[in-house]
């Protein structure tokens, strides 16, 4: 299913020069943010979950995750060079599947490991905090990065509508209805989190069987309805 070629093309056009320079902004931001928070109020295990909670895992890793799933295969089918992996004897499947492991590759690195760094800034991952997010930034990648490159197969506004869910679904309405966070994978990450943790540091709407359930099924569905897509693109084209 893992196709070599195809993963070498699409870490290149996620690792260019534009997007390479987006994809380490974020995780400079907080390890300077983790600093500088260290530096003024010292080792406090509320203030590290707090840092990670808010920014590392509320708006890092989605974002990341928006900047690697869409852009593992939306700009090559906006540009019509999809057609070039269309016409090699390459499974639809299989260039999907190894596009998801990309793109979770990519935003693991870039989201998780900066995580549990600056969670070892803050405050030496003391109550297991920074192992805490860690996993939840890991498990939140795999279902960011499915559902994104689903949205970067199905449409050509998936950024736009990444980020809407990601900023203003999971952040805004997340934090005003209780409802909207049931639906949200930063909760669902959050329970494993607060599983890590168990002493109140870390809190999840989500009870930790239906997380894991919800995890696995967005990103079992996700990938399985993204290849179904891929697949028809052929058969238009072919057409």
């Amino acid at each position: 299913m893992y196709n070599p070629t195809v993963a070498r093309l699409t870490y290149r056009a996620l690792l260019g020069r534009r997007r390479a320079m987006i994809l380490f902004l974020l995780p400079g931001m907080l390890l300077l943010i983790s600093a500088a928070v260290r530096a003024f109020n010292g080792m406090d295990d509320q203030v590290a979950a707090d840092v990670l909670g808010g920014f590392a895992l509320a708006t890092m890793v989605p974002l990341i995750g928006v900047i690697a799933g869409t852009g593992a295969i939306g700009p090559e089918i906006d540009d019509g060079s999809i057609v070039y992996l269309l016409s090699k004897p390459v499974k639809r499947s299989s260039i999907i599947f190894t596009k998801l492991i990309v793109a979770i590759a990519v935003t693991m690195v870039f989201s998780a490991v900066p995580t549990l760094i600056a969670g070892f800034i803050l405050n030496g991952n003391g109550q297991q905090v920074a192992v805490a997010y860690t996993v939840a930034a890991l498990v939140a990648s795999i279902a960011y990065s499915a559902l994104f490159l689903l949205l970067g197969t199905i449409s050509r506004h998936a950024v736009v509508i990444g980020l809407v869910y990601a900023l203003v679904w999971e952040t805004l309405f997340g934090s005003l209805i209780a409802g909207a966070r049931t639906l949200s994978i930063q909760q669902w990450a959050l329970a494993l989190a607060q599983k890590v943790t168990g002493d109140g540091l870390v809190t999840s709407d989500v009870a930790l069987p239906t997380a894991v359930a919800l995890l696995a099924g967005v990103t079992i569905v996700a990938t399985w309805f993204a290849a179904h897509k891929l697949s028809r693109l052929t058969l238009a084209g072919e057409e």
